[in-house]
């Protein structure tokens, strides 16, 4: 079994708990109510996203060349 390293971006929800995308992986996105549970959920949803992928005959994407940069804007007073 290969493993692959996905970033995963995390996104604290005013109700409470965290919604988790998977930026190389449209549309995965999950939701836990701790970030233990978001974490673990994110895991689960990027697996069962890959096995879909597979199971249709289609590509698995990787993270191989890409770059994360945060970009400071000014936004106005």
């Amino acid at each position: 079994m290969k493993v692959m390293n996905y970033r995963i971006l995390l996104r604290k929800e005013p109700e409470g708990g965290y919604t988790v995308t998977v930026p190389v992986l449209p549309g995965c996105v999950t939701y836990g109510t701790t970030l233990d549970e978001a974490l673990a959920m994110a895991k689960e949803a990027a697996e069962l996203y890959i096995e879909s992928l597979r199971e249709h005959g289609e590509p698995v994407p990787t993270e191989d060349g890409t770059f994360e940069y945060n970009l400071a804007v000014n936004a106005g007073a």
